[in-house]
């Protein structure tokens, strides 16, 4: 159970980021693969499967191999299990990822202390869970304190930083990917 071994794969993540890394837009992979832009749409969202055949033209268009699109393919999972590490509390924060793989979110549990001058700004959003203890956030030159069960939801370029107030507090991190560009809303004319 869990296992992405046993679960098929999605290159259509593969495929974007490789396309990003190298600044080509669908249009120019299209061109350079022979392959239609809508259908190169549907498989960056993996809404189709490519043929080994359109794979390998699509592995050409970004300076690669099928080989390596399949390695840095995401697993078809929908049910992943992340156990809690056991671990000796001990001195120092500690970092625990709660989401394995590319997915189009990161969550992670900072346990202890945090480095209160580091400030951070990302690009897309992101919310804070206040699992045990207490926090206080600087965000945008004001200052919240959150407890034990409370969220801060961050917009995507707020900047901000952090620190723990209590000893072994415990704050969950979930933001939408990196890889993954969130689009600001539009006021429509």
């Amino acid at each position: 159970m869990g296992d992405h071994k046993e679960q098929p794969l999605r290159v259509g993540a593969a495929v974007r980021r490789r396309r990003r890394a190298l600044q080509l837009t669908l249009a120019v992979v299209a061109e350079r693969s022979g392959l239609s832009v809508p259908f190169l749409s549907q498989v960056e969202n993996d809404r189709a499967r490519p043929s080994r055949s359109s794979l390998e033209r699509v592995a050409d268009a970004l300076r690669t191999t099928a080989v390596e699109l399949l390695a840095a393919a995401d697993p078809a999972c929908s049910v992943d299990v992340v156990r809690a590490e056991v671990t000796e509390p001990g001195p120092g924060p500690r970092t625990r990822a709660l989401v394995r793989g590319h997915h189009q979110m990161h969550a992670s549990e900072f346990t202890g202390d945090h480095e209160a001058g580091r400030e951070f700004q990302y690009r897309n959003d992101q919310l804070m869970y206040v699992a045990d203890g207490a926090v206080e956030i600087e965000a945008e030159g004001r200052a919240y304190r959150l407890g034990r069960g409370d969220t801060l939801y961050l917009t995507g370029g707020v900047r901000h930083r952090w620190r723990a107030t209590v000893p072994d507090t415990r704050v969950v991190v979930v933001a939408v990917a990196e890889h993954v560009e969130a689009v600001q809303n539009r006021s429509r004319r």
